[in-house]
């Protein structure tokens, strides 16, 4: 990484609890394609208060994380149609002060769900409805899958959600099994309250055909560890991470590295 200097170029998460996945990722394919960037995570105090920093400081990129993907929208100046069609922002681009609003969340559900060769036909249990979830869910609908349950403790929330995408919601499990299930919220997540607990319960994870946790920290969550005990295919938070950080990567710097640096970084992301 080149020493600081006036004419690095700056890009910021925000997040209420920051982790160093961005971080290392971005900065570690700045060092490999000698751009002078630099990236850093932030938890902010005020969202207005730092998005105002980014258009007054010329911070050319940053990414949103939970929980401010929805707030962040009465912020911008402009909605890209990966982010307006589903209400939910994860990456700002600064260009000149303007800033402009994208989601690389659907991008990389969309991918992995291709990838890892999920039948449609699968029925599915989403579990949330905050600003990811959205993306999640769009994701389903796109793709093709019809059976799927919005599961939602807030019925404004969970019920819009589901209702947008011509899906069900339920308030809570109740013993509810699906195919495939899906955690999109923080249970499970490093340094919450709810860190160390299931997202799903045993019945659900011994029933489902594959398990996806979108939390990216850490790397194995105990829904994950639990999903590989039991045998189950799992598609990981981290994996979503490497591809929504590839595609924040290039919206900011107009660059796409090659497949061989894209894994160089990613290693280094998960080697902390």
């Amino acid at each position: 990484m080149p020493i600081l200097n006036k004419d690095m170029t700056l890009c910021i998460s925000l997040s209420a609890r920051p982790s160093n996945n961005g971080t290392r990722f971005h900065n570690h394919l700045y060092e490999q394609l000698n751009l002078n960037w630099i990236y850093k995570a932030f938890a902010p105090t005020n969202l207005e208060q730092a998005i105002a920093g980014v258009r007054g400081l010329g911070i050319r990129g940053c990414a949103i994380s939970m929980p401010y993907k929805e707030d962040v929208i009465a912020l911008v100046d402009e909605m890209d149609p990966s982010a307006k069609a589903i209400d939910s922002v994860n990456t700002i681009v600064n260009t000149e002060g303007r800033l402009k609003a994208y989601n690389t969340d659907y991008t990389a559900i969309e991918q992995l769900l291709a990838t890892n060769k999920v039948p449609t036909s699968y029925s599915v249990l989403v579990q949330g409805a905050g600003g990811m979830a959205k993306a999640t869910v769009a994701a389903l609908r796109d793709a093709g899958f019809a059976d799927v349950t919005v599961i939602a403790r807030n019925e404004v929330a969970g019920r819009a959600l589901a209702d947008q995408y011509g899906f069900r919601w339920q308030e809570a499990l109740d013993g509810g099994t699906a195919d495939l299930i899906i955690n999109v919220t923080p249970i499970g997540m490093a340094g919450g309250a709810e860190a160390d607990a299931l997202a799903f319960p045993r019945e659900a994870i011994d029933a489902a055909q594959v398990v996806f946790d979108v939390v990216a920290l850490p790397a194995e969550t105990p829904l994950i560890k639990a999903a590989r005990a039991a045998g189950k295919p799992v598609i990981t938070g981290a994996e979503v991470a490497t591809i929504q950080a590839l595609e924040q990567f290039v919206l900011y710097t107009g660059v796409r590295p090659t497949a061989g640096q894209v894994r160089a970084a990613e290693e280094f992301m998960r080697a902390q």
